[in-house]
């Protein structure tokens, strides 16, 4: 387990030029066919993430941020182009690759939180932690993002907070080694976003999970170890912080 920091105070990078690489992606492209037109939302993107870096990916609407998640998250397939999981070819190794690897390796947040609303907070995280070979209990997952006190709560009598939190517990409870979180905070007003955020943080200082973050806001990238910029489907800028702010200082 990584050393333990607060979520509500600055750190330094964790980012060294030992850090292992987690995710290795190489000349990734992405066409999309739609009737006569074709859309190339990735084009020849070189990238490499590192073992508990916390990311912070940036870009308007279209610029190629979540279409990269998805193939890293082995939820698309380049049109051409590699994506290596330390030194597993993800592109190479077929659907059944694809499939462990996201039940193993791999959690995901999203701007809408995708809870069973028939099954109550502890319920939806056991729908992971039962298939999962690593789990934690989902009970001490829910009390690691604020949730101990509401294991037997349905969906519908949380906050939207709340909600997204719970689906965060769901995401961590199987022990991913990378969180993949596309605009989490996107339907959340300012200071329940930060507090979405706070939790994130711990998880990545704390499990030494490596946390990848999609949003507009450019205001969060002061979190971040690096910042990554999209435009048209490609990688613009990659600028490291070599102090990451705390939730608490984020202004947007």
């Amino acid at each position: 387990m990584a050393p333990q920091h607060s979520a509500d105070s600055p750190t330094h990078s964790r980012i060294s030029s030992q850090t292992p690489i987690i995710f290795s992606a190489r000349q990734l492209t992405k066409t999309y066919t739609m009737g006569e037109v074709q859309v190339r939302a990735l084009r020849s993107v070189d990238l490499d993430l590192y073992e508990g870096e916390f990311v912070v990916l940036l870009g308007p609407s279209g610029s190629g941020k979540s279409t990269l998640l998805n193939i890293l998250g082995g939820l698309d397939v380049p049109t051409s182009g590699e994506v290596f999981f330390k030194s597993q070819n993800l592109t190479a190794g077929g659907d059944r690759l694809l499939t462990r690897f996201r039940r193993e390796s791999i959690g995901f947040i999203f701007q809408f939180y995708n809870l069973i609303p028939s099954l109550t907070a502890k319920e939806n995280v056991a729908l992971v932690t039962d298939i999962a070979p690593r789990s934690m209990a989902p009970a001490a997952a829910l009390a690691m993002v604020g949730l101990g006190d509401r294991l037997d709560h349905f969906p519908s009598q949380l906050s939207g907070g709340q909600q997204q939190r719970m689906a965060i517990a769901r995401a961590i409870a199987k022990r991913p080694e990378v969180l993949f979180c596309d605009e989490p905070t996107g339907a959340l007003d300012f200071s329940t976003g930060k507090r979405v955020l706070e939790v994130l943080a711990q998880v990545n200082q704390e499990l030494g999970t490596t946390v990848v973050v999609i949003t507009h806001n450019a205001g969060i990238g002061a979190m971040g170890d690096r910042v990554i910029t999209m435009r048209d489907g490609q990688i613009h800028t990659i600028d490291t912080n070599t102090r990451r702010a705390s939730p608490d200082e984020l202004e947007w």
